[in-house]
């Protein structure tokens, strides 16, 4: 087994801190969504509590993914099981960061590509939980997408324009043809996403994400695990789509470069 050699440290230890930092933003938003979903405050002085017997957590029950390992998925004051979903989410935020680090190193692709990764998580979680994406988050991914443009000039900022109109035009047009088929808050979603990854980006999120939906919706019919009437939220799959265009997004533009211009746009290539 070789170690290490010296030119390779640096970036070892950055993936390890863009995994606690990433398990970290997974906690927070994690509760940030649970207490948002149940119209409770997540800011000021609430506490984090168990779910279960309500206790307010202390600093060994609050480490991102080590507290659930070594608490083996139980609260130390009742005992009972502590939600896999704080594990999960946890997992995959501390994933999902140090993969965008290892894509996009430290650079603005990377502070874009983790606003809508995070931002895009909060909002699936409670499409999922409820049923419902908040516009002010939605929105609020967008507005900070068109402030980082800023000093890029303006080919950037309407390069985001562009990609929010593209974003929540096309779920528009298909509420307004389906009749209700889909939320309004999936359009507001694309809003956001679009606004920071630009129109190309945009456009692939939505073709990604519909293709997601079907790939997993699909087999789902088929074997009558879902009904045609059972309500589906889609912002996960919207989510999904975005954040794989955010890794394979560039292969994707100079495929498509006869339908689209053959450079990503800023900041991703």
């Amino acid at each position: 087994m070789e170690l290490a050699t010296s030119s390779q440290i640096p970036f070892i230890i950055s993936i390890l801190f863009s995994l606690a930092a990433g398990a970290c933003a997974g906690s927070f938003i994690n509760a940030t969504a649970m207490r948002t979903a149940a119209d409770k405050k997540w800011w000021g002085g609430e506490r984090s509590s168990c779910d279960k017997c309500g206790k307010v957590l202390q600093a060994p029950d609050l480490v991102p993914i080590f507290s659930f390992i070594f608490l083996r998925g139980r609260c130390r004051y009742c005992g009972e099981p502590i939600s896999r979903r704080h594990f999960a989410v946890e997992v995959i935020s501390a994933a999902g960061t140090a993969a965008l680090f290892a894509r996009w190193g430290l650079s603005p692709a990377l502070a874009f590509s983790l606003a809508v990764f995070w931002f895009s998580l909060f909002n699936s979680l409670t499409d999922i939980e409820i049923g419902y994406i908040y516009d002010v988050w939605a929105v609020a991914l967008g507005a900070l997408g068109m402030l980082m443009r800023i000093p890029a000039g303006w080919p950037a900022m309407i390069d985001g324009a562009l990609g929010g109109l593209i974003g929540f035009g096309f779920i528009a047009m298909v509420i307004l043809v389906s009749r209700g088929g889909m939320g309004w808050g999936d359009a507001m979603l694309m809003l956001g996403i679009g606004g920071a990854v630009g129109w190309r980006y945009s456009a692939l999120s939505l073709y990604v994400g519909f293709m997601v939906g079907g790939v997993i919706v699909l087999p789902l019919l088929a074997m009558k695990k879902l009904k045609r009437k059972d309500a589906i939220p889609l912002g996960p799959f919207l989510a999904a789509g975005s954040v794989i265009v955010l890794f394979f997004g560039n292969v994707l533009v100079r495929r498509l470069s006869y339908f689209m211009s053959a450079r990503p746009g800023w900041p991703w290539g």
